[in-house]
C-alpha cells in the first residue's frame, strides 16, 4: 500500500510521505460463544531455518557494507561490516565450543548494546549455543543481585561476558560458580581471558559441523520477562521464531524489498524489541544498524541528538517518553530536523502509549520540515511471540491502535469481562519457559494459543479491517468494592494524556475500595517551571501553586468522567521516582503497576485515608 493523501478513503489536509507497506487482507470468523478469530490471508513467504544463514548470504552480496557501527572512545564510528561480522561469528564460535558451552551451558552477557556484544550473540547462535542477555542493571543498579541470582540459576551459563571487569566483577563474584569461564573487553584481571584473545581464535571444521547441526527448533536465545509476578521466566526462542518473525516484518515494512534499512536504536537488546526485531531487521534486509550511545534522559538525549546529526534513520524506534524528549531538541535545532525527517518513512512506538501532545508534535514537525506527515505506527507483541504478531502501518489521528495480524499469525479473540482477552498463534511463537513445564501449560490456552493478558477492542465497531485498539493489561484489572470493573492501562493513559506534561506517569489505585485514586510521578522540569525554590522535588509537590494546577486538571478530568470506573477523585504527587532495582520500572521506562502499589502500601493508605498532601476534588 502507497501512503497517499487518503486515509482508507477519508481525505487529509496534508499528505503522507510515500513507502510501501503491506495490504492487510483478514477473513474473521465468530463461534457460538462469543469467540472471535481474525486470520491474516496474506501467506507468509519461506523463511530460512537459521538465522546466520542470511548473515551468510548479505556477506556473499555486500561484504563491505556496514553491519553494526557504534560511538568510539574517540567518538568517531566504529563499523562491522557483514564480512567482518561472519569472520568474527566463526572465531568465537570456535571459542566457545573450546571452551564446552552448549545448551545445557549457555552464554550469559551481562553487559548492554556494542560490537563485540553483537559478534558474540551472532557466534553462540551460529554454533548453536543458546545466549542470554541480561539487563545490566541486575549488575550495576542492584544492590543484592537478587534478580541475577535468579537468572543464572534458572540458565546454568558456562560462560559469562561482560565489557568492562571492573564494573561487572563484583555481581560476578557474587553469582557465578567457580567453574564459569570469564570473559570481558576491558581491564581482564590476571589469568583471565579478554574479548581479543578469544576473537584471535583460529575456526576449524568445528564451527561448520555445529552450525550444519542448528535446527528451527534450536534455541538461539533466553530473554528473560520482568519477572513482575516472581522470578524472572526464562523465554525459549528458537530460529525458527526469529527467522518467521523477520519475515513477517519484511512483508509489513515493504520498502526494506528496496531500500535497506538505516537505524539508529538504543533499545537494550535483553529485551524483546531491541534484542529481536531492531538487532536482526538490518541484518535480514541488507541494513545496518547504528547503536545509540544515548537514552530518553535529560543528560543522555544529548548523545541521541549527535548521533541523529550523523545518521538519517528512514525507520525510527522510540518508547513515548523518549520521543517526548527528543521534541525540544527538533524544534531548537535545524540542522537535527533535517537530519532526522531526511529519509525518515515511519515513527515506531512501544513500551506504553504516546500521549497526544507528543503525537501531535511529532506530525508538526514532519510537516514543518517536509511537507508531509510521517506514519507513526505501533503494534503488540511480547517476549514470547519474537516480537511482532500485530502492526498497524496506515495513517491515524492517535496513539493505541495496534493493526492488524502479521502475514501467518491468526488473532484469537475470546469474552472476558466485557472485553476481548487477545491470544495468538503462528510460527514465531515461543515453544515455552525454560525447565517451567508449570508455566508453559498455564500461557497456552486449549487451542495452542499464546495469552498475551492484553485486552483488545475494534478500532471501529464490527470492522475488523480497521484495526484493534489496546483495551488495558487484563492481568492488571480490578473491581471496586461495588463490583465494578476498572479497565486501568486505559485509564491511566487518558491520565497522562489529560496532564499533558506536567506527568510522567501514574498507577492507578482502588482494587476492594469505594473509589479510584492514584499515584502520579510528575515531570520535575515542568514542576521547576512553574515554581521557585532549590528544586526539592518534595518541596515543588507541597507547593500550593502546583497543587491547585494538579487539583484543577482532576477536577476537569472527573467532570469528563463516565462512571465510578472512569472517575479519579484523589492523586498523591509523588516525589520518589520509579525504582528498577525494586522492579517499579523496566529499562524502556514502562511503569509496573503491581510492583508500584505492593512496594508503596503506605501511599496507597494516605490516598484513602486523606492528608494534607492528598490532592483531591
Amino acid at each position: 500500500m502507497s501512503i497517499m493523501q487518503e486515509q482508507r478513503g477519508k481525505p487529509r489536509a496534508t499528505p503522507y510521505r510515500a513507502a510501501d507497506f503491506w495490504q492487510p487482507q483478514i477473513a474473521t470468523r465468530e463461534t457460538d460463544d462469543g469467540v472471535i478469530y481474525v486470520e491474516q490471508e496474506m501467506e507468509l513467504p519461506p523463511y530460512p531455518d537459521r538465522i546466520t544463514d542470511v548473515l551468510l548470504e548479505q556477506a556473499e552480496k555486500s561484504p563491505e557494507r556496514t553491519l553494526f557501527a557504534e560511538r568510539g572512545e574517540d567518538g568517531a564510528w566504529r563499523r562491522l561490516s557483514y564480512a567482518q561480522a561472519v569472520d568474527g561469528m566463526r572465531r568465537l564460535g570456535q571459542h566457545m565450543i573450546d571452551h564446552g558451552l552448549s545448551a545445557d551451558a549457555p552464554l550469559a552477557i551481562l553487559s548492554g548494546n556494542s560490537l563485540d556484544h553483537a559478534l558474540l550473540g551472532l557466534a553462540a547462535v551460529h554454533v548453536g549455543i543458546p545466549y542470554a542477555a541480561i539487563s545490566p542493571a541486575y549488575s550495576l543498579v542492584s544492590t543484592d543481585f537478587a534478580r541475577l541470582r535468579d537468572v543464572f540459576a534458572a540458565i546454568r551459563p558456562g560462560m559469562v561476558y561482560a565489557s568492562d571487569a571492573e564494573s561487572f566483577m563484583p555481581a560476578i563474584e557474587a553469582v557465578a560458580e567457580a567453574s564459569t569461564h570469564r570473559l570481558f573487553s576491558k581491564h581482564a584481571p590476571m589469568g583471565r581471558q579478554d574479548f581479543s584473545h578469544a576473537l584471535a581464535t583460529e575456526p576449524g571444521e568445528a564451527v561448520d559441523r555445529a552450525h550444519g547441526a542448528v535446527k528451527p527448533e534450536t534455541v538461539a536465545k533466553f530473554l528473560f520477562t520482568s519477572g513482575s509476578t516472581g522470578t524472572p521466566k526464562a523465554v525459549i526462542n528458537t530460529n525458527r521464531m526469529i527467522c518467521a518473525n523477520q519475515i513477517m516484518v519484511r512483508e509489513v515494512y515493504a520498502f526494506f524489498k528496496e531500500e535497506p534499512p538505516i537505524l539508529l536504536d538504543w533499545a537494550p537488546w535483553h529485551h524483546t524489541a531491541g534484542g529481536n526485531k531492531l538487532f536482526y531487521m538490518g541484518m535480514f534486509n541488507g541494513g545496518t544498524l547504528y547503536i545509540d550511545d544515548g537514552r530518553p534522559t535529560p543528560h543522555d538525549i544529548l548523545k541521541t541528538v549527535r548521533n541523529l546529526k550523523d545518521v538519517s534513520p528512514n525507520w525510527y524506534f522510540n518508547v513515548p517518553k523518549g520521543f517526548e524528549m527528543l521534541i525540544p531538541q527538533l524544534e531548537s535545532d535545524a540542522q537535527l530536523r533535517a537530519s532526522f525527517f531526511r529519509e525518515l518513512k515511519i515513527l515506531w512506538y512501544a513500551g506504553a502509549s504516546m500521549a497526544q501532545h507528543t503525537w501531535d508534535a511529532l506530525e508538526r514537525l514532519a510537516v514543518e520540515e517536509t511537507g508531509t506527515r510521517v506514519v507513526i505506527g505501533t503494534g503488540l507483541g511480547a517476549t514470547e511471540t519474537a516480537p511482532a504478531t500485530l502492526m498497524c502501518t496506515w495513517p491515524q489521528d492517535k496513539a493505541g491502535n495496534v493493526g492488524l495480524p502479521c502475514p501467518g499469525i491468526t488473532l484469537k479473540l475470546v469474552p472476558l469481562d466485557g472485553k476481548y482477552d487477545a491470544r495468538v498463534k503462528g510460527p514465531n511463537i515461543t515453544p515455552g519457559y525454560w525447565n517451567a513445564p508449570e508455566l508453559t501449560a498455564e500461557a497456552f490456552d486449549e487451542e495452542g494459543y499464546y495469552r498475551f493478558g492484553d485486552a483488545l477492542k475494534f478500532a471501529e465497531p464490527g470492522k475488523a479491517e480497521a484495526g484493534f485498539m489496546f483495551d488495558g493489561r487484563t492481568a492488571e484489572n480490578f473491581k471496586l468494592d461495588t463490583g465494578t470493573w476498572v479497565a486501568t492501562g486505559a485509564l491511566r493513559t487518558a491520565l497522562v494524556d489529560h496532564f499533558g506534561d506536567l506527568v510522567r506517569d501514574a498507577v492507578i489505585a482502588g482494587a476492594d475500595r469505594p473509589f479510584l485514586t492514584a499515584l502520579v510521578f510528575p515531570n520535575v522540569e515542568m514542576l521547576k517551571s512553574l515554581t521557585v525554590g532549590d528544586g526539592d522535588v518534595a518541596a515543588m509537590c507541597a507547593d500550593p501553586v502546583i497543587r491547585e494546577r494538579f487539583r484543577a486538571l482532576l477536577a476537569d478530568m472527573a467532570r469528563r468522567a463516565t462512571g465510578s470506573s472512569t472517575q479519579i477523585r484523589r492523586i498523591l504527587l509523588v516525589a520518589e521516582p520509579p525504582s528498577m532495582d525494586a522492579g517499579e520500572q523496566t529499562d524502556k521506562g514502562s511503569l509496573n503497576q503491581r510492583a508500584i502499589l505492593a512496594r508503596r502500601p503506605r501511599l496507597v493508605e494516605e490516598l484513602y485515608a486523606g492528608s494534607e498532601r492528598v490532592i483531591e476534588i
